[in-house]
């Protein structure tokens, strides 16, 4: 049950700011990211932002819980989570994709800067959410398709061609979902999402400097694939239908 308070006190206050403040630790940790992705450290710049990702996926939840926005009128958290997410989704990956080559010579700039673009509109978007939560369109996840580009070694004009295709999909009405928020199969989607986390985490541990994720641990790879698929096709399914069972 959400916990309405009329008249915060002070260890309400101090709640709703330990809240806000753990929000911003997704700052940090893209700033670590950041300076991996400098120093040429593409597993450690993941790994941070993998690390943003659950402050990402928890502080939400907290917040609605204890109703911040009414104890703390005068900070809009919501402001704060697009300011970090906009740089660990998308500046931070287009410094990524950038930086390790991911595309055909003389075009990394472009994709970076096509990344940092049309994420803009993404976090500008007013409906950028379907009424069961799913997004709609896709929803500037570039630090996902970083992990991709990481793990699968794409062929460069294949990497270029991704880039243009989430591009041209953030305008488009196609669902992706929410792995926290939408409620249809939420156990089941949860339970993936820890999996696949545990799986991620240990594909980029275990990737090499050529790509040789999938000739030395070809479990792994395939798990990693099999896992990512999960999400895209109840996407895909939403798309389609309209809704998931469960809805």
């Amino acid at each position: 049950m959400t916990e309405r308070l009329q008249e915060p006190g002070p260890v309400a206050q101090a709640r709703a700011w330990a809240i806000h403040l753990f929000t911003s630790l997704g700052a940090v940790t893209g700033l670590i990211s950041l300076i991996a992705v400098v120093d040429g450290r593409p597993a450690s710049a993941l790994i941070w932002l993998g690390i943003g990702m659950v402050i990402d996926g928890l502080d939400g939840p907290l917040a609605r819980r204890y109703v911040i926005w009414e104890v703390l009128p005068r900070v809009d958290g919501a402001i704060l989570d697009h300011i970090i997410d906009y740089m660990t989704y998308a500046v931070i990956p287009a410094m990524f994709i950038y930086t390790f080559g991911f595309l055909p010579d003389g075009w990394n700039l472009a994709g970076a800067a096509v990344v940092m673009v049309t994420a803009q509109y993404c976090f500008a978007n007013r409906h950028a959410k379907t009424p069961d939560n799913f997004f709609a369109g896709f929803p500037a996840a570039w630090n996902l398709i970083a992990v991709c580009f990481y793990l699968l070694d794409l062929p460069d004009w294949f990497a270029a061609a991704v880039v243009v295709l989430c591009a041209v999909l953030t305008f488009v009405p196609i669902t992706f979902i929410h792995p926290f928020r939408v409620k249809a199969l939420r156990p089941l989607t949860l339970a993936m999402t820890g999996v696949w986390s545990a799986v991620t985490l240990a594909a980029v541990l275990l990737q090499t400097p050529d790509g040789g994720l999938q000739r030395d641990y070809p479990a792994l790879f395939w798990g990693f694939v099999a896992l990512s698929a999960y999400f895209l096709v109840l996407s895909l399914v939403r798309t389609a239908r309209g809704r998931l069972v469960g809805n």
